[in-house]
């Protein structure tokens, strides 16, 4: 290595520490902040009637007050009396199926909904769903 620095060197050196122009730092990577409005509902325990009708007004009533994301949690199923009754379908019964069958089925809500997703384990995992909210362009 060389001890020697160039007067050049020190002159340039010095201008760079004096100046006040801010230098882009390339590693610097920005939070971009996401402020998301994030609502839940726990449907455990409601029949598949009360589900719909609990799930219309929530989503609809979310809209309305700028939610984003909506966290639906409708268990697995795993406990359901279903099981028990040999004439009725035993998937199709389940909140976890007919929850997001009757949103999809329902023209009125899917106009406020941007989409729906598969929740991840933190969420509920398999049992539970996202329902995106499009923007509501209403004036606040």
């Amino acid at each position: 290595m060389n001890d020697n620095i160039s007067d050049k060197d020190k002159k340039d050196w010095q201008t760079f520490i004096s100046s006040k122009e801010k230098i882009l730092d390339k590693d610097f990577k920005p939070q971009i902040k996401n402020h998301l409005k994030v609502r839940s509902i726990d449907l455990h325990g409601y029949t598949l009637e009360q589900a719909n009708n609990a799930i219309e007004k929530f989503i609809l009533k979310s809209f309305q007050e700028y939610v984003n994301k909506l966290i639906v949690v409708t268990g697995k199923g795993i406990h359901s009396n279903v099981e028990k009754d040999p004439y009725v379908s035993k998937d199709l019964s389940i909140l976890k199926y007919s929850v997001p069958e009757f949103i999809n089925n329902n023209q009125n809500l899917m106009r406020v909904i941007n989409d729906i997703q598969d929740a991840t384990i933190e969420d509920g995992g398999s049992g539970a769903f996202y329902v995106l909210l499009k923007k509501n362009k209403s004036i606040k």
